[in-house]
């Protein structure tokens, strides 16, 4: 059970004004005579001693559960990213997320918690304190709770500082719901605080500037990540699959969509649009605070944009680490099609096109560029089935010996390209079912025709007294075969 007596209470000639209890002590009476009042649930409010303001909000500033958050961001962003094969350096951790969601939601309630004591500690002294001292008394009364309050935010502010310096961007991510609490209860915060000193006013806002600050910068250090995400062949799949740098980006951009507004206003009060290209509307002033809503919107599309652009550019870079053209064909393929489908699944691909209205066609051409380039893979074997240097058959007579040669080669040819690249392109993947299944079919289609036409033509030729040597499969088992395509457990 939670031990609610409070600390012995001591008088002092400058706060004590009431013989039997102090202004701030006597809140306990005031939250009694309101039984609907849920400011701290959990709490038992109990009879007897008095508990004022301070002391029920240390139950939550300390110690631990406001300190739990902060010091577990440190942790979260203290630890180490090691490379791995297919990774990048933005790699969540994994089995952190819901414990440190609870302890910023902790924060997050005690922010609303100090703005509900101090109103109710206002109420109350308005009616035992003389008008003139009560701005003043309230301003004094609030003060270590406040400052804690804000320490615990300028802390959280800092693990964000060497977490960008780590380039743990994910644990960045954790100031956001800070953020859009923050900023959503200003008004009521500065409503309570009308009348204190200016700097317990400036208190608020200087912390919000220091999170969109940090946070700003955050975001533009991870787009400058991705582009710059390093090139090794350790960290390729060997498969040609989805690369762990274009997972995590979306990862982050799809976490980043649930605080799309305060992501917008963060980008905008740090920079101005022709940072963007952006044009301002002639009645917007330099001011954060004069931003619209349509403007925070295009400018946070303009930055996914421009994330996507350099998830691009370092995917072209890492294909050319794979030294067959074709797997970086289906290096390229995946990425894009996983990038494709992740925009189209959630919201993003809304506030893509806000800025770039064309961007879902752009991806669908760059994935049929890379099947067109895949494919071309595969002229090596269907290049043997040409009429090129095939003989002209007189009807009657007898084929030369070098003539014999030409299709003996045609079919070699045919035969040792298809199973090389069968036994290769098996051990590669391309984990979007549909695009494999499409990919199979139309390269079946293509190699098999070119190979019905071939022995069609080769009908009724005697090239050879072995024919079965040279006539090993036959289309049915040629299409089997490319149908094993992309499937290591064929």
């Amino acid at each position: 059970m939670v031990d609610c007596s409070p600390p012995p209470h001591t008088h002092t000639s400058a706060g004590c004004l009431v013989v039997e209890g102090c202004a701030v002590c006597l809140i306990t009476h005031f939250l009694a005579l309101s039984p609907s009042s849920s400011v701290l649930p959990g709490v038992s409010w109990l009879s007897g001693p008095h508990c004022p303001l301070l002391w029920t909000l240390s139950l939550f500033m300390g110690p631990g559960t406001i300190r739990k958050a902060q010091n577990l961001l440190k942790q979260y962003s203290q630890h180490g990213l090691d490379g791995k094969k297919g990774g990048s350096n933005l790699t969540p951790l994994e089995g952190k997320d819901d414990v440190l969601d609870i302890e910023i939601d902790s924060y997050i309630h005690c922010i609303s918690a100090f703005v509900k004591l101090a109103q109710s500690e206002y109420a109350l002294l308005t009616e035992i304190i003389p008008e003139h001292h009560q701005k003043k008394t309230f301003d004094s009364l609030i003060q270590e709770a406040l400052n804690n309050l804000m320490l615990e935010g300028d802390n959280i502010v800092l693990a964000a500082r060497r977490a960008i310096e780590r380039r743990d961007y994910f644990a960045i991510l954790t100031i956001f719901p800070v953020l859009r609490h923050l900023k959503m209860n200003k008004s009521e915060f500065d409503s309570t605080l009308q009348g204190t000193a200016a700097s317990t006013k400036n208190k608020l806002p200087t912390l919000i500037t220091s999170m969109e600050t940090i946070g700003a910068k955050a975001l533009e250090e991870f787009a400058d990540s991705i582009k710059n995400d390093p090139d090794k062949e350790y960290n390729m799949p060997k498969d040609g699959t989805v690369h762990e740098l274009t997972s995590n980006t979306i990862l982050f951009l799809q976490q980043l969509l649930d605080f799309h507004e305060t992501a917008g206003a963060m980008l905008a009060s740090q920079v101005l649009g022709d940072t963007y290209n952006i044009p301002l509307d002639p009645r917007e002033t330099s001011s954060a605070s004069s931003y619209t809503s349509d403007f925070n919107k295009r400018l946070l599309s303009t930055y996914i944009c421009k994330v996507l652009g350099n998830l691009q550019l370092n995917l072209l870079s890492k294909s050319k680490v794979y030294e067959d053209s074709a797997l970086s064909a289906i290096f390229l393929h995946n990425n894009y099609n996983y990038i494709l489908k992740s925009l189209e699944k959630s919201e993003l691909i809304q506030l893509v096109t806000v800025t770039q209205k064309r961007a879902e066609n752009s991806y669908r051409e760059l994935i049929e560029q890379q099947i067109d380039m895949y494919q071309r893979s595969w002229l090596k074997v269907t290049e043997n089935l040409t009429d090129r240097n095939m003989p002209v058959l007189q009807p009657g007579a007898k084929l030369k010996d070098k003539e014999r040669q030409v299709i003996k080669d045609k079919f070699k040819g045919f035969n040792d390209g298809l199973e090389e690249l069968c036994k290769t392109q098996k051990g590669w993947a391309i984990p979007d079912k549909d695009q494999r299944d499409f990919i199979r079919q139309a390269q079946k289609k293509v190699v098999s025709d070119t190979y019905r036409a071939f022995l069609q033509r080769c009908t009724n030729i005697s090239f050879t007294k072995n024919p079965e040597k040279y006539h090993k499969y036959r289309p049915e088992e040629v299409e089997e075969m490319i149908e094993k395509l992309f499937d290591t457990s064929a």
